[in-house]
């Protein structure tokens, strides 16, 4: 079995629940601890690892003073891996924090974003995008966002499933169509 067929069937049979709840937005979600739990028995069964490397980015004079990690999640079967990122910016402004819980929710949430991205999992159901902030709002699919669809893009090209992707989310036709060509 290929890494892209080791990673398809993560991505298809992947399940998380989201066990945390935050009580000021009120919802659940998920953290990257829930996400790695969930990823451990496919670890095994499939003779690969997962890692995380974070690293600290210099931004350019001029450009932003807001301290960026870039998070890279890699799964790996020893011989080939695949690697998806997320960039996040670090709130050193965050009130009733320390600067180090700043820089650590900064990771997590990095974390988080990184195995989501390798995983396919769809952020239609997380809590950034579900949290209405007390609007009322309706979620009727699970529509693939731009950035999914890059990466979806990304897997394909490289031997991935296509119908890995259709199991986690609504396509259209035209995304289906360009998807199958690729």
């Amino acid at each position: 079995m290929t890494i892209n067929e080791k990673l398809s069937k993560i991505q298809a049979e992947f399940k998380s629940k989201k066990s945390r709840f935050n009580s000021f937005g009120k919802y659940y979600f998920r953290s990257a601890e829930d996400i790695l739990e969930a990823t451990k028995p496919f670890l095994k069964e499939l003779n690969v690892t997962v890692t995380i490397d974070e690293e600290l980015l210099t931004m350019k004079p001029g450009s932003c003073d807001l301290p960026v990690i870039k998070t890279v999640a890699t799964i790996s079967d020893g011989k080939n891996s695949i690697k998806a990122t997320a960039i996040v910016g670090v709130d050193t402004d965050q009130k009733g924090m320390q600067m180090p819980q700043r820089y650590g929710a900064a990771s997590s949430y990095g974390k988080k974003y990184a195995l989501g991205n390798l995983f396919l999992i769809d952020d239609t159901q997380d809590s950034d995008a579900t949290n209405t902030h007390g609007k009322k709002q309706t979620i009727t699919q699970k529509a693939i966002s731009t950035a999914q669809l890059i990466k979806a893009r990304e897997y394909v090209k490289s031997g991935g499933n296509v119908n890995a992707i259709k199991a986690k989310y609504n396509l259209t036709k035209e995304q289906e169509q360009e998807l199958t060509t690729l």
